[in-house]
């Protein structure tokens, strides 16, 4: 397969004329060439942190605080999902599902409520559809087991350290809430040397550094965090000490639109467009463990080519920015995520 047109090519996403060269559902080439497409080909996104099982209350629960939202064991969510049968929550997971890999996902880390259970219904939820769930399962070890690893919910009233173990042996990520409501959690997050922490928004100066000596990445949500009014997480600081992805949290209170969430991030934070790209992709894969995020010969074929002669993008000057600051999903040509296209 041959995809032609504007290459976001390599690590930094350089604009490219040329074209890419798949083989097996591997990139083969990316090469120079001249071409009259006026497509631009890019990375499928990876959403980093997703609760796709509130996909059955979309906009359920304006003006609650997040604990009332959130919080188990009674919280809004907690109580919904309760309350819905298997079929009403694979059905509306399904449905979310469909739109990520529509709108270019390739894949997404979900901290699956439901313990095993909420792991299965997830999985049959995804089953036939070609983005790829990195599912972290919540509640016991054995929802561990399960899944792809371990999402926990915060350190500020429960304790992980079992769950921490048995993840690390079983060599899967472990990733933890830490910083939404206040600093609290940070520090006791951090001492569990999580392989990833969501959200940070109020993160201080020592925790940075911690972050930083300990090399573990970041993912963060700001839609989510302005929706619940816990405040915004500083992005430029973060990036300057590691790794941040993002994600688009609770699908009930935003759309799991990744351009939606670039483009928030790009207007709201003092960063640049390819570093939001950057976050958008090839920081995801990294944090999912994925060979993907990144247009360059060997990795994953996982593409999305977008038609740059729409309405919205013509006349473009700077593709990068273009993609993540006005790009949509009625700009999608064509979503190629392998073999099972």
């Amino acid at each position: 397969m041959i995809l032609e047109g504007t290459v976001l090519a390599g690590p930094d996403y350089t604009p490219t004329e040329g074209r890419v060269i798949v083989e097996d559902g591997e990139i083969a080439a990316v090469e120079e060439a001249s071409t009259d497409s006026t497509d631009i080909v890019l990375p499928a996104f990876v959403n980093a942190h997703t609760h796709v099982g509130d996909s059955i209350a979309k906009e359920a629960g304006g003006g609650l605080s997040l604990d009332e939202l959130v919080a188990p064991p009674d919280g809004l969510k907690h109580r919904l999902l309760r309350a819905a049968s298997r079929e009403e929550k694979v059905g509306a997971m399904r449905r979310s599902l469909s739109f990520m890999q529509s709108s270019g996902t390739a894949a997404f880390l979900d901290f699956r409520e439901g313990d095993v259970e909420g792991v299965e219904i997830l999985r049959e939820a995804a089953a036939g559809l070609d983005l790829e769930p990195v599912i972290l399962g919540r509640g016991s070890t054995a929802a561990m087991e399960a899944g792809d690893g371990f999402g926990a919910s915060g350190a500020r009233d429960s304790e992980f350290g079992v769950q921490r173990t048995a993840t690390r042996e079983a060599r899967k990520p472990f990733g933890i809430h830490a910083g939404e409501r206040d600093a609290a959690d940070i520090n006791p997050a951090l001492d569990l040397d999580p392989d990833f922490l969501v959200h940070m928004v109020h993160s201080e100066p020592l925790h940075l550094d911690r972050l930083e000596d300990q090399s573990i990445p970041v993912v963060v949500c700001p839609r989510s965090n302005l929706v619940t009014k816990v405040g915004m997480p500083p992005i430029r600081e973060l990036l300057d000490r590691t790794t941040v992805a993002l994600g688009t949290d609770n699908v009930f209170l935003n759309s799991p639109s990744m351009f939606r969430e670039m483009e928030f991030t790009a207007k709201l934070a003092d960063v640049s467009a390819t570093e939001v790209l950057r976050m958008a992709t090839r920081a995801g894969a990294e944090v999912a463990g994925l060979n993907c995020g990144v247009v360059e010969s060997g990795r994953d074929a996982r593409l999305l080519v977008l038609d740059g002669d729409t309405d919205n993008l013509a006349g473009a000057q700077d593709p990068v920015r273009a993609v993540v600051r006005r790009a949509g999903v009625a700009d999608v040509k064509r979503v190629y995520l392998g073999e099972g296209e």
